[in-house]
């Protein structure tokens, strides 16, 4: 992981890097007159909108004309005594690497104060926001985490134990209907009773006929 990391870590850089190369812009001082104690820098420069990573190519006939970058002091005095660089080789490329003001002269003896100078303002270089890195991809779950949970078990209610408590009695209640009385007795000792007295009766009668 830390390799790739580092991989994409430095494309992202590789890209901001060509993005920057391909943003700055080359300008010929002076254009097709080039630098010379003719030129007119000022008005040369006033049209331009500089940046840094923009270069100057300064172009002149080598060794008739130098190329010293001094400060703004220097450049006001046309003095090249303490420049903090100086070339004469006929075409000096100057990468602007810094924001603010630039200033530049010839060191020949009256080329500055002739008109061959040049101040240019520099603005600090957008910055180009890096390409994202790929999305990471989210790995697949596990089988094991797609089966679903068990079923939980039901729990039974205890019954009562009879190591707390003595177990409630239970009464039972007969709801049988009550036996009806038979009456099959009553009722033969009744008609013999009847069946008796007629008996009587007609003896007495029988009796009395004699």
């Amino acid at each position: 992981m830390a390799s790739r990391g580092a991989s994409l870590a430095l494309a992202a850089l590789l890209v901001v890097s060509c993005a920057s190369a391909a943003a700055a812009t080359k300008y010929t001082v002076g254009d097709a007159s080039g630098w010379t104690t003719s030129g007119d820098y000022a008005t040369w420069a006033s049209g331009k909108k500089l940046k840094v990573g923009d270069t100057l190519v300064f172009v002149y006939a080598g060794g008739a004309h130098t190329v010293d970058e001094v400060s703004a002091a220097d450049y006001a005095a046309c003095s090249s005594s303490n420049a903090l660089s100086s070339d004469s080789a006929g075409s000096t490329t100057v990468t602007l690497k810094t924001a603010g003001k630039h200033y530049f002269i010839c060191g020949v003896a009256g080329h500055c104060s002739s008109g061959m100078k040049l101040v240019v303002d520099v603005a600090a270089a957008k910055a180009t926001a890096p390409a994202p890195a790929p999305a990471a991809v989210a790995p697949a779950p596990d089988a094991a985490d797609t089966t679903p949970d068990a079923t939980p078990a039901t729990t039974t209610p205890k019954s009562p134990s009879s190591s707390g408590g003595a177990t409630p009695k239970t009464t039972v209640t007969d709801i049988s209907p009550p036996a009806k009385k038979s009456t099959s007795g009553t009722a033969g000792l009744t008609a013999a009773a009847w069946a008796g007295l007629g008996l009587a009766g007609l003896v007495a009668v029988h009796l009395g006929a004699f």
